[in-house]
């Protein structure tokens, strides 16, 4: 047999008692309610220290709902400092970046500004100077170590006279044409260049070997005197290079020679001064003897 369509909900015990305390419930917070509305109208004091009594039964609910509302929020702000330091961290390695390029082409300038003063140095010292050009080329292999300039015959510049840079001596011109010309490097095997040692002018021979590099052959008798970082100079004889010009450097010591390192490595010039071949003043009893000629 079916149940009936209209059932009661109080059928069930357990829907019987939720429902009788639902109504208890309702009923409790009304007369509540209704009380506290009586105390706040006619007895105010007692209203302030019930409110009282509730703050402070809730001030402890209150505290752990802000701390945890404060753990989150630091959990938030946690992660938006993370997030932000991420941005910086990319922010901080672009300016890095761009800092080094900045510092690298402040090296290429510094660099570009002490070559420029070399060579501004090197014209206002050289009052026999010639002409200020350009190395077109070198040669690197040959045992013939030879350099082009651009400067000829119509600048002034004759087979003989000595090429030099701010580093010190490139060679001597061998051939002139009339807009360029071809300079024999002091490393060349044909090259010889009268030479002393700078410390104690012990003088010497700076022969060129063709590999790039030259030999120092001393004058004087005994054992060999150079030394490796020993610094070679012109000594002015020959009648060709001024005296005081750096020449090489002293890489190694064998038993009767030196071998030394170009000064001025042409692979590295950019700028070499075309000089008139040095002319020593003449001996003090030459330029007495001159004088009565001079003055008939």
């Amino acid at each position: 047999m079916a149940p009936p369509s209209n059932r009661r909900p109080g059928f069930s015990r357990r829907a019987q008692y939720g429902l009788f305390i639902g109504y208890v419930v309702a009923v409790a917070g009304i007369v509540v309610g209704l009380g506290l509305i009586l105390v706040a109208r006619f007895d105010p004091p007692g209203f302030a220290l019930l409110r009282a009594g509730v703050l402070d039964l809730t001030a402890p609910i209150s505290a752990a709902g802000r701390s945890g509302v404060r753990s989150l929020g630091d959990v938030f702000d946690g992660i938006g400092d993370y997030l932000d330091a991420g941005t910086q961290n990319g922010v901080l390695r672009a300016e890095l970046v761009a800092t080094r390029q900045q510092l690298v082409q402040a090296q290429i300038d510094s660099a570009e500004n002490r070559r420029l003063r070399r060579l501004t140095r090197l014209i206002e010292r050289s009052p026999e100077r010639v002409a200020s050009t350009r190395i077109l080329g070198s040669t690197a292999s040959d045992i013939r170590r030879m350099a082009t300039i651009g400067a000829g015959r119509s600048d002034g510049v004759r087979p003989g006279m000595p090429v030099r840079s701010s580093e010190g001596v490139v060679g001597r011109v061998y051939e002139a044409g009339q807009l360029a010309s071809r300079v024999m490097l002091l490393t060349d095997g044909g090259s010889v260049v009268p030479v002393r040692r700078l410390r104690d002018g012990a003088p010497a021979l700076a022969a060129g070997r063709g590999d790039g590099m030259v030999e120092l052959r001393p004058l004087s008798a005994g054992a060999n005197p150079f030394q490796p970082g020993d610094i070679a100079v012109t000594s002015g004889i020959g009648g060709v290079f001024p005296p005081n010009v750096p020449v090489a450097l002293v890489t190694e010591r064998r038993e009767d020679v030196a071998i030394a390192r170009p000064l001025a490595d042409p692979a590295r010039l950019d700028f070499v001064i075309v000089e008139r071949p040095f002319a020593p003043p003449p001996p003090a009893n030459q330029a007495s003897r001159a004088e009565p000629t001079l003055a008939q």
